[in-house]
């Protein structure tokens, strides 16, 4: 979630599609413009997916908004050896915004009515906290509040995966990369609070 952390979430939909297509790969279509089918024989509509990747692009961007990585605070900050540089941040969220979203979508289009109200739910508390994790480490320049709000992620992160996999376990699958690089983030984040005890 470090410097970097925020960018990519504008070419999560791009990423959603290629996924989307490539779910459809090999089953046969008799026109352009006629819905894929999965497995199971239902078709496949786009606009969960799409929704889905504007809801994640949105957060990305807001929480992009609070992220100054080459502030003198931030660059002043005690940190441990162990943390990835920065472009390692910038390379790893596109990736992991894309499959939030495709999760998110494909659990949707496998949900009942009760089951996508509870997603809707799950997915909006879950990137509200992403977002607020940005605010309350680099805008409050606070890494005991970022402690905080990363923690509460990591309880949002497992409470999604448990909702998405009542609709779908593929979709929750998905979500596991996503869920361990929170707790990686928030392991560094509570190493950085240790070495910075000022707030």
């Amino acid at each position: 979630m470090y410097g970097m952390a925020d960018e990519g979430g504008a070419v999560a939909g791009r990423i959603v599609g290629v996924r989307l297509i490539s779910e459809c790969s090999g089953r046969r279509q008799g026109r352009v413009g006629r819905r894929c089918r999965n497995p199971s024989g239902t078709r496949v509509r786009w606009q969960p997916y799409a929704g889905a990747a504007l809801a994640v692009a949105a957060a990305a961007t807001v929480g992009a908004a609070a992220v100054d990585a080459n502030s003198a605070w931030y660059r002043g900050l005690a940190t441990p050896r162990w943390q990835p540089p920065r472009w390692a941040f910038g390379a790893v969220w596109p990736p992991l915004h894309a499959t939030i979203a495709w999760s998110a979508g494909r659990a949707w289009s496998q949900a009942g009515e009760r089951e996508r109200t509870e997603l809707v739910a799950a997915l909006t508390v879950n990137l509200s906290l992403r977002t607020a994790w940005s605010w309350a480490f680099f805008a409050a320049r606070s890494p005991r509040a970022g402690l905080v709000s990363t923690l509460l992620l990591d309880a949002s992160n497992l409470h999604l995966i448990r909702t998405t996999a009542r609709s779908d376990r593929r979709a929750a699958a998905a979500l596991l990369p996503y869920a361990a690089w929170c707790l990686f983030a928030t392991a560094l984040n509570a190493r950085i609070a240790r070495y910075n005890p000022r707030p």
